[in-house]
C-alpha cells in the first residue's frame, strides 16, 4: 500500500508539467492567434487554456487519493483520480462545443482574412512540445497504472495533433483557401470532444464497477491452474484509482484443513500478483467434494 501512495505522489510530477506547458503555450497561441488572425490557432490557444483546469483537477484528485482510509473510505481516496479525470472529461466537452460554435460563426462573415505564417509556426513549435509533454506522462501513467494521469497524457497527444492541423490550415490559407483555416477549427473541435468522451466512457466506467472481461477471463486461467483449487465459484473484479481489486471465492478439497487451504489461497494471490501485477486480492474458501 505504501508503494501505492509513492507512485500517486510520482504522478503529480505529470499534472504539473502539464500545467506548466499549458500555460505557456495557450499565452503564446492566443497572443500569436489574434495577432495574426488565425482561428485555428486561437482555438487551439483556448483548447489549452481549459485543459490548465483540466491538469489542475487531476492534480487535486492526485492529491485527494493520496489520504490513507479513514473511517468514511475504508478503501482509500483512490477513486478521487478517477473522478478527476470525469471532471476533465466535462471541462474538455464544453471547450470543444465552443470552439465548434465559433468556427462555424467564423464561416458566416463575409470575408475571411488569411492568417500570418508566424501562426503556423508556432503551432509547429506547440505541436513538438505537447508531444514531448505526451510522451512522459504516457509513460508516468503506465508505470503507476494511473486513469488521470493517462487522461492527461491522451489530452497532451490530442493536443499534439490539434496543433498539427492549426498549421496545415494556417499553411493552406497561405495558397489561397482561406476557409480552410476556420475549417481547420471545426476539425480541432471534433478532436477536442471525441477525446474528452474517451476520458468520460473510461472514467464512468471504472466508477460503475466496468471491467474488461478479457482480463478477467486471463485472471480466471490463472486461479484453475493454481494447485489445490478443485473449482471456481465466483470471480469479481474492478478498477479502484490506479489499483484492481480481485474477489474470489474458490472450492477445494473438502477434507483439507485450515492450514492447508490457506496456503492454497496465499498460492493463488501469488501468481495472481506475479502474472498479471495485481496486489489486492481477497480469496474466499469453501469446500468442495469431487
Amino acid at each position: 500500500m505504501d508503494q501505492t501512495y509513492k507512485e500517486m505522489k510520482r504522478g503529480e510530477r505529470g499534472a504539473w508539467l502539464s500545467i506548466i506547458a499549458y500555460i505557456c503555450l495557450a499565452a503564446l497561441k492566443l497572443s500569436i492567434g489574434h495577432r495574426t488572425n488565425s482561428e485555428a490557432l486561437l482555438a487551439d490557444g483556448l483548447n489549452n487554456s481549459s485543459d490548465i483546469i483540466a491538469s489542475i483537477a487531476v492534480l487535486i484528485g492526485l492529491r485527494i487519493s493520496q489520504k490513507p482510509p479513514d473511517q468514511d473510505h475504508r478503501y482509500g481516496h483512490f477513486r478521487a483520480e478517477t473522478v478527476a479525470a470525469l471532471i476533465a472529461s466535462f471541462i474538455m466537452i464544453a471547450v470543444g462545443l465552443q470552439v465548434l460554435y465559433q468556427a462555424v460563426m467564423k464561416f458566416r462573415l463575409p470575408t475571411i482574412e488569411t492568417p500570418d505564417m508566424a501562426a503556423a509556426w508556432t503551432a509547429v513549435l506547440c505541436a513538438a512540445v505537447m508531444y514531448m509533454v505526451y510522451m512522459y506522462n504516457v509513460r508516468l501513467a503506465r508505470r503507476i497504472n494511473s486513469t488521470a494521469m493517462m487522461a492527461a497524457a491522451q489530452d497532451n497527444r490530442s493536443d499534439a495533433f490539434v496543433s498539427i492541423g492549426a498549421f496545415i490550415g494556417i499553411v493552406g490559407a497561405q495558397f489561397g483557401i482561406p476557409w480552410l483555416d476556420p475549417l481547420t477549427a471545426l476539425v480541432v473541435g471534433v478532436i477536442i470532444c471525441k477525446t474528452a468522451w474517451d476520458i468520460f466512457r473510461d472514467a464512468t466506467h471504472a466508477l460503475t464497477d466496468g471491467f474488461d472481461d478479457t482480463e478477467l477471463q486471463m485472471i480466471k486461467h490463472t486461479i484453475e491452474d493454481t494447485e489445490g483449487v478443485e473449482k471456481i465459484i465466483d470471480l469479481k473484479a474492478r478498477v479502484h484509482g490506479n489499483t484492481t481489486l480481485v474477489d474470489a471465492t474458490i472450492g477445494v478439497d473438502h477434507q483439507l484443513n485450515v492450514s492447508e487451504s490457506h496456503d492454497i489461497t496465499e498460492e493463488v494471490e501469488r501468481r495472481i500478483h506475479e502474472i498479471h501485477n495485481i496486489v489486492h486480492v481477497h480469496i474466499h474458501i469453501e469446500p468442495f467434494e469431487k
